[in-house]
């Protein structure tokens, strides 16, 4: 059966959204079909390294969320490797499969390894995506995080230096952290990996295609076999009723 996924570059612009198509799909299975979008361009936020950033795009995110769902998608991966609103878009979410970076990363990587590092760009995105880590249930399997020092939009600025820098931190976690799996800790730090990877001589995750092969595989599993997110205990759906009551959401009306 195919499958028809979406990617949520959750910014005000789409400066990334073709780069990340023509990867994706060198990529992707050959039933697999993969759209890329970001939010409906406004005066917010084009990167989201500030946890108050992250909240400004939620509402356009879940409503984004929703309408995939409506439009016919199978799975909708969440791009930011803080997996802004991954419960929340769950919980609204019927029967679409949801993911995001930090998630598929982690789940990835711990499978291929037994002590994980994150590279991120500053210090200031460690301490969410450390409670991520933990919330996760990987704590014990995290080595450290490395930082190099770059925002989001400077990563793609100098590839020299940017592979140099991340270079850098990998072997000094595998050094000194004892790591001996690397995670990318930015959907942006795509291109990186490969040739890392083959002079480091351990798996490097990157962030942008984990959640691809992540959403694929659970999307093949509910086909397959119906294993999809319960709705029993923490992805319960919202009442209808409080839905349309309280005029939440007009986009989410039909929940």
């Amino acid at each position: 059966m195919s499958k028809k996924i979406l990617w949520i570059n959750p910014v005000t612009t789409d400066l990334f959204d073709q780069t990340f198509s023509n990867e994706f799909h060198k990529v992707k299975q050959s039933d697999t079909i993969v759209d890329v979008v970001s939010l409906v361009p406004s005066n917010g936020p084009i990167h989201l390294e500030y946890n108050c950033y992250e909240v400004m795009i939620m509402p356009e995110l879940l409503r984004l969320i929703k309408k995939a769902e409506d439009d016919g998608y199978d799975a909708a991966i969440i791009g930011c490797f803080y997996d802004p609103i991954l419960r929340a878009a769950r919980e609204v979410s019927k029967k679409m499969v949801i993911t995001a970076p930090a998630e598929a990363s982690l789940h990835i990587a711990t499978t291929l390894g037994e002590s994980v590092s994150i590279i991120v760009g500053r210090r200031k995105w460690i301490p969410e995506m450390k409670e991520n880590v933990h919330k996760y249930g990987f704590a014990e399997k995290l080595a450290s995080f490395r930082s190099v020092d770059l925002g989001v939009h400077d990563f793609q600025k100098d590839h020299t230096e940017t592979a140099k820098r991340i270079k850098q931190a990998a072997k000094e976690a595998i050094e000194k952290d004892g790591a001996d799996v690397i995670i990318l800790g930015c959907t942006i730090e795509f291109g990186f990996f490969n040739e890392l990877q083959k002079e480091l001589g351990i798996p490097i995750i990157d962030a942008s295609l984990a959640p691809l092969k992540y959403a694929e595989f659970l999307v093949e599993i509910k086909q397959k076999f119906n294993w999809s997110h319960s709705k029993l205990v923490g992805y319960e759906s919202p009442p209808r009723e409080e839905v349309v009551e309280w005029r939440l959401f007009n986009e989410l009306s039909n929940l």
